[in-house]
């Protein structure tokens, strides 16, 4: 998928028609993908220019003190903004607000459909531990089966925690284990044994189910939905 550059709105020939129709382009590619239950990378993606001119928008003091001017370079982790001189003109600092109000209209209402897949694929999803869950459960497996009934598939997590802006999160970190063929005999109490058995690293490890009855597309959608809410689920049992 053709993305767009981080200060899209604000290079080259400022021109409202011409932006509106790059700005179109790209989020005609987003609702191709939406309407096929794919939500990722594009999600994500719209999200961070959204942000990235909502951010703009708001340091419009110092685009009156300084520009007109053009992004050379973004520093999200100081949240500063360094300008290169274009010309000193009004209009073209209309033409440029004329820009951002309209790109951001666009992009609420395309967020605002991928936003609703996803609370609709998050509210389908059943997470539940898999026999006893030890006190650490930052590391451990779970297991994602979805709709088609056919396989369970296995992967390996990590959780981490970080600050940023005086605030924690929390990461994770997948890889894919293995899958299994879904029956009467790979109960998952099964599959926990055999993974225990072959993986000393992880001799008591904390194991969740993560079910859904949709057959949505697994990499774009069901597996970054289920890592999101496996780490929302862990976050809230532990509080």
């Amino acid at each position: 998928m053709k993305t767009l550059s981080q200060t899209w709105f604000a290079e080259g020939y400022i021109d409202f028609e011409l932006k509106k129709y790059t700005l179109l382009a790209y989020l005609q590619q987003i609702h191709s993908e939406f309407n096929q239950n794919k939500l990722y990378p594009q999600l994500s993606d719209i999200i961070f220019h959204y942000n990235t001119i909502v951010h703009f928008k708001h340091n419009k003091q110092l685009m009156q003190e300084q520009f007109p001017k053009k992004f050379t370079h973004i520093n999200f982790d100081r949240l500063q903004l360094l300008y290169e001189k274009i010309v000193e003109d009004d209009e073209l600092m209309q033409e440029l607000e004329d820009i951002i109000q309209y790109a951001l209209n666009q992009m609420k209402a395309t967020i605002k459909d991928g936003t609703e897949i996803y609370e609709f694929v998050e509210e389908k999803l059943n997470i539940l531990p898999v026999g006893i869950i030890p006190l650490e459960n930052r590391e451990g497996y779970f297991f994602l089966c979805d709709g088609s009934y056919t396989e369970t598939r296995v992967y390996y997590y990590r959780l981490s925690i970080f600050e940023k802006h005086d605030e924690k999160y929390r990461s994770i970190k997948t890889s894919f284990v293995a899958q299994w063929e879904r029956n009467f005999v790979n109960t998952y109490e099964s599959i926990k044994t055999e993974l225990i058995r072959n993986k000393s690293a992880l001799p008591n490890p904390a194991v969740y189910s993560i079910e859904t009855t949709l057959s949505f597309p697994l990499e774009e959608t069901l597996l970054p939905i289920a890592k999101r809410s496996l780490v929302k689920y862990i976050t809230e049992s532990a509080a």
